[in-house]
């Protein structure tokens, strides 16, 4: 068999892996930080290709992000307290800025720099508009519109456009990449909800969650695209737009997509040792993130269109093309077993890139020694270890933007887009550079100038550029003067592309004669058209959309218009009845929180993510699903607050699950109520109670969790003798051994509907101090006992009285914990409640004994 290329390099690495773990960290020469000058000269392109400076120290410091005014005005969001020690000591302090650099002869060299706001605790979030600049910051929702009034490059006002309200949560995790859209809406990376301009003000607009991390970016049809880091596969949900919900398909990468080819060693990645080859280098995703699709005019045609995104961990960019192939995106890389670029200097740092202007592509380099965040350089990580083995931690204070360029580029001047009139404006929309259309629909749309609508309907309908047409669709759309006659047009026109905008556009309008038309595209030609018309079918929720889908699903020749369908028809998350009105909103903020954060490595079935090169059976992250760490008693909550590191049952796992504790109580409790009640489980529900109940108790813990810890929190630890147990019951006894066999898939039951009386009793070789019981009903849903007494006995003839009665929630894992550990040979459960057509059924039955806390330490 042959192996596949991560395949090849993981087998390389287990050998290294036992060693290294036995390894001492010896310091090493530390490493060296260069001028921009020295790390030029490390850059390694394809020919034709090079790297200029734009920025560097000490005019920028920390650069995390970039954006351009509509006179070419480059914005730089600076991290400046973005880990100035290993620790990450005072990080969250508002010391941070946007600074604005501009080119005083507009010939693109950058030489007038301004701090435009300053105070700012970790900005993330950057959008010029008109007349000031949308920033966001850190451990906040609300966003604020600078403006400089007077024209020093120097904000001087500063106003709410957007109150969210305080977010916590690891940095990397919190929003980013803010974009103004095809469409007319701002989206970002992580977070579930789109924004819009509106009378000086941004409306919110719930979707769902697109799961990136650092950066995003549009395609020239306005498709929103992320990359995510924990997932270890670069860009997701990229089939269809977000608005639509989560996507992917079966071979939308390359084989060995995922396999990442550095220009030198280091291994400064959390994941350890068996991330690397035997000469050092990384050798898959860890820190993917950056994305922008370029859609310039100043590099080769070839690049136009394909996905960039940084790897600083890898120190190296990749380039990605995109094929559609039968209505499936597939992305490829057009280096085999190399990178578009890569560097031989270990501060090379890429976390973001943009199209410009000039046509060319900007790179930001955040340039510094430590790149990770500090939840994974805690003591005791191997992250730690590296980074004090090369004296990372010093480099700091560091930063350089860069401008990719070919030896056919040539030079352009600056735009004044800011200056230009509505009817210029409208002709930038068919501007060869995507910066210059997206820029020009975007100060259209603010300026709302209706008396521009002739051209634009005049561009729509003739202009020769498909790109030009669909801006002017959009731009009608974001004036208020779409019709639906003008969509009805472009639903029939000879362009896929302008029928696909088409059908999209229409759902602005909500019209219902337009049903008709876009149904009529289920059988176009094309399969993005017709998939296009499927998803917006079901978006508007048309009546019978589901009947259409399922129809179009089996009469269509095409398998991609086939997949999409299956996840459009299988994407909606349902409740049981008996689920409160309160309890249904708490899943569905759960659900929300799985989406953006978790199912990265957790998968969406709960199950693990799969990658390519891991050893058969194994997931990048444990399975939730049936997993007794997520149902019983409250471990999820420790490990949310605190994290979890090491094996779990046996199993080393590359994923690492760090501390969530900064978010709300609510948050903490949405995402573990979740878990515990999706993918089979049936665990009971959690409030923001128990969250604050236990995080107080744990106060004093700074470490994360082990599963051997865990198991020995609270009164939680089985008995392992179950074996040796004997067993009894009022009703079919002869079955009582698949209770205690160790298979959630066999269950004891009572063969009868439940009636007052029914019991079971279990013996135990000698009296024994019990804490209490599990009785877990698995996938019995409806098969937990409706009330309940537990009683003890020394002999089973003499009982106590009741230690434990009561009702049981709607749950299929239930744990009887007792006031106070209790001494006993025989423990006896009578089900006191009553109910038609449904068993009492076991799966499984644990009997608990007290194990000693280790709760803040």
């Amino acid at each position: 068999m042959k192996l596949r290329p991560l395949a090849l390099v993981t087998a390389l690495s287990l050998g290294r892996l036992l060693a290294d773990d036995a390894t001492d960290f010896p310091p090493k020469p530390p490493v060296k930080a260069l001028t921009a000058a020295e790390e030029q000269k490390t850059f390694q392109l394809p020919p034709g290709y090079r790297m200029e400076l734009i920025l560097s120290e000490p005019d920028i410091t920390e650069p995390v992000c970039l954006a351009f005014d509509g006179n070419g005005r480059l914005y730089v969001a600076e991290m400046s307290s973005y880990m100035r020690d290993i620790d990450g000591t005072d990080e969250l302090v508002s010391t941070s800025r946007v600074s604005v650099h501009w080119s005083s002869k507009g010939d693109g060299k950058y030489d007038m720099h301004r701090v435009f706001a300053d105070k700012l605790k970790l900005p993330r979030l950057l959008l010029p508009l008109a007349d000031g600049v949308l920033i966001g910051e850190t451990d906040t929702n609300d966003i604020y519109l600078y403006q400089d009034t007077n024209g020093d490059g120097v904000s001087d006002e500063k106003n709410p456009v957007y109150q969210g309200g305080p977010r916590g949560g690891n940095l990397e995790h919190q929003p980013s990449g803010m974009t103004w859209a095809l469409d007319n809406w701002i989206y970002t990376a992580v977070n579930n909800y789109r924004l819009r301009w509106k009378d000086g003000q941004l409306i919110k607009q719930d979707i769902p969650g697109n799961g990136g991390q650092w950066g995003a970016t549009q395609d020239d049809e306005g498709k929103f695209w992320v990359v995510n880091a924990g997932g270890e596969k670069g860009p997701l949900n990229f089939q269809n737009h977000i608005l639509y919900g989560q996507s992917l398909a079966r071979g939308q990468f390359e084989p060995g997509f995922e396999v990442v080819w550095p220009a030198m060693g280091l291994r400064d990645y959390q994941g350890g040792p068996g991330k690397s080859r035997d000469d050092d280098t990384l050798n898959h995703f860890t820190a993917t993130c950056g994305g922008e699709i370029f859609r310039g005019d100043q590099l080769p045609a070839e690049l136009r269109g394909n996905l960039f995104f940084g790897e600083p961990v890898g120190r190296l960019v990749r380039r990605t093309s995109i094929e559609v192939k039968d209505g499936i995106t597939i992305l490829h890389n057009p280096h085999p077993q190399s990178e578009f670029l890569r560097s031989t200097d270990a501060c090379f740092r890429p976390v973001d890139m943009k199209t410009a202007p000039d046509g060319t592509l900007f790179i930001c380099d955040m340039y510094r020694g430590i790149i990770q965040e500090g939840n994974w350089t805690k003591e005791g990580s191997y992250l730690r270890k590296v980074i004090l083995q090369h004296s990372m931690d010093k480099i700091i204070n560091r930063g350089r933007v860069w401008r990719l360029v070919h030896d056919t580029t040539k030079p352009v001047p600056a735009p004044k887009l800011l200056n230009a009139t509505p009817a210029q404006l409208v002709e930038a929309l068919a501007h060869p550079n995507g910066w210059h259309r997206d820029t020009a629909q975007k100060l259209l749309v603010l300026k709302q100038d209706k008396n521009v609508a002739p051209a634009l309907i005049a561009m729509l309908q003739k202009n020769s550029s498909d790109l030009a047409r669909i801006h002017a669709l959009w731009t009608l759309e974001g004036l208020g003067a779409l019709t639906s006659d003008l969509v009805r047009a472009a639903l029939k026109d000879a362009s896929p592309v302008l029928r696909r905008a088409a059908i999209r556009a229409s759902e602005s309008l909500a019209d219902e004669t337009l049903v008709a038309d876009i149904t009529t595209l289920t059988k176009d030609s094309d399969p993005t058209v017709v998939i296009q018309a499927l998803l917006t079918a079901k978006q508007m929720k048309w009546k019978d959309h589901a009947k259409l889908i399922n129809l179009t699903a089996l009469s269509t020749p095409s398998k991609g218009v086939k997949e999409m369908a299956g996840q459009m028809l299988n994407s909606q998350i349902s409740f049981p009845r008996e689920f409160s009105n309160a309890q249904k909103d708490q899943m569905r903020r759960g659900q929300a929180i799985y989406q953006e954060l978790c199912f990265t490595c957790h998968g969406l079935d709960g199950k693990g993510t799969a990658i390519d090169g891991l050893a058969p059976g194994m997931t990048l992250a444990p399975a939730l699903a049936a997993s007794k760490t997520v149902v019983q008693g409250d471990q999820v909550l420790r490990v949310l607050l605190h994290g979890l590191s090491g094996p779990v049952n046996g199993k080393t796992y590359q994923a690492q699950m760090i501390p969530m504790a900064n978010n709300p109580d609510e948050w903490l409790a949405d995402i573990a109520s979740y878990v515990r009640k999706s993918f089979g489980n049936n665990g009971r529900f959690i409030t923001k109670e128990d969250v604050a109940k236990l995080r107080k108790e744990l106060a004093m813990r700074t470490t994360p969790w082990t599963i051997e810890e865990l198991k020995r929190t609270g009164p939680q630890l089985p008995l392992e003798n179950r074996s040796a147990w004997k067993l009894t019951a009022s009703h079919n006894a002869k079955d009582l051994a698949r209770a205690i066999d160790g298979n959630p898939e066999t269950r004891w039951d009572t063969h009868t509907s439940q009636t007052p009386g029914m019991w079971v009793q279990i013996e135990l070789p000698q009296a024994t101090n019990i804490a209490g019981l599990t009785l877990d009903t698995a996938t019995s849903r409806g098969d937990w006992p409706r009330g309940w007494k537990i009683e003890i006995s020394q002999d089973g003839q003499t009982w106590d009285k009741p230690i434990l009665e009561g009702q049981s929630e709607k749950v299929s894992t239930t744990d009887f914990l007792f006031p106070k550990p209790a001494k006993a040979k025989f423990i006896r459960i009578t089900d006191t409640g009553s109910t038609k057509g449904t068993f009492w059924s076991i799966h499984e039955l644990d009997v608990l004994e007290p194990a000693p806390k280790v709760a803040g330490k």
